[in-house]
């Protein structure tokens, strides 16, 4: 598996929401700060402003998308000036009819200038953030070029058809398409960086062919006898100019996160699966159950069977220095 599918596989949980709304002027509508979660907009139709209380109001308009890693509050309108006209939206609205929902609001029954809006929220595991999604901005604004991003516009035209005319399917299709929208929008951030002369951060290392040889074969392999030196070769370059390069890009040593990803793909299979500790040890680079447990209770604090009794936070991710 790829890192940025890892992203998805590792960070969320449960099913993603949407919705396919249709605003007549006047309107404006708040979408509640969720921490744990992340959000996008995506404009089908239309015009409308994001509004903020501590930046200036942006307009955006059709095939504009917004992505909310963090959950951020924020607040949709058809003019910064509107007031509020209905209560702040959150994932878990429990006046929402199911996951994925169709409206057309006029409250004030005007029949303004309508916009349509695909909204859409991922609830994330906050006990098992992985550090890319740690490094992203509170808002990432992809404005409407479909020349130079036909790919997340086509998985946008796809999403709205499926959300805005529900038909036999949907429950399966709807899903799988919420996680394309988001892996494009990643790929489009990511590929984006290096135009803005970022030499650390994640954006820095997956574009970078040396760590991310090194990232890759972590990923792909955790329980092999991982050492510096055997990274570094995978990477192409002398142990100590690799350790630097890791370490100044990821914010932490290699082996530091080769310990954070062998944790937190042994948490993930202790809770999503029966094997046993034996098995799970020997997956992540362990030649004993019991060193495996020594060391999966000194990062979590519990032994790894009244871990997968219990519902307990993942290791923290490693933070950048």
């Amino acid at each position: 598996m790829d890192l940025l599918s890892e992203v998805i596989t590792v960070a969320r949980t449960g099913r993603p929401r949407s919705a396919y709304v249709r605003w007549h002027a006047p309107w404006r509508q708040q979408f509640a700060s969720v921490p744990g979660s992340a959000g996008f907009q995506a404009i089908l139709e239309g015009r409308c402003w994001l509004v903020s209380p501590d930046a200036a109001p942006v307009e955006l308009g059709a095939g504009d998308v917004l992505f909310l890693p963090h959950g951020t509050g924020h607040t949709l309108a058809d003019d910064p000036s509107t007031a509020a006209t209905a209560p702040a939206c959150t994932p878990d609205d429990p006046g929402l009819p199911g996951p994925h929902t169709t409206d057309s609001v006029d409250r004030l029954g005007r029949g303004g200038p309508a916009t349509v809006v695909l909204c859409g929220a991922y609830r994330l595991d906050p006990s098992r953030p992985h550090p890319l999604l740690l490094t992203l901005p509170d808002l990432i604004h992809l404005p409407a070029d479909p020349s130079r991003h036909p790919e997340l516009h086509a998985a946008v035209r796809l999403l709205a058809s499926e959300v805005g005319t529900p038909r036999p399917g949907a429950t399966a299709v709807v899903p799988a398409l919420l996680d394309t929208l988001l892996l494009y929008v990643l790929r489009i951030w990511l590929a984006e960086q290096p135009a803005h002369g970022s030499t650390t951060g994640w954006a820095a290392a997956l574009n970078d062919p040396a760590v991310t040889a090194a990232l890759h074969a972590v990923h792909r392999d955790p329980a092999a006898p991982w050492t510096v030196a055997k990274l570094a070769a995978e990477a192409g370059l002398s142990r100590a100019a690799f350790a630097r390069r890791f370490t100044s890009m990821i914010g932490q040593p290699p082996l530091g996160y080769l310990t954070w990803w062998r944790m937190t793909t042994a948490a993930r299979l202790l809770r999503a699966t029966e094997a046993p500790l034996r098995t799970i040890a020997a997956q992540v680079g362990y030649a004993s159950e019991f060193a495996f447990a020594n060391a999966f209770k000194r990062t979590h604090g519990l032994a790894p069977g009244a871990y997968r009794r219990g519902s307990h936070p993942l290791p923290a991710p490693p933070a950048r220095s």
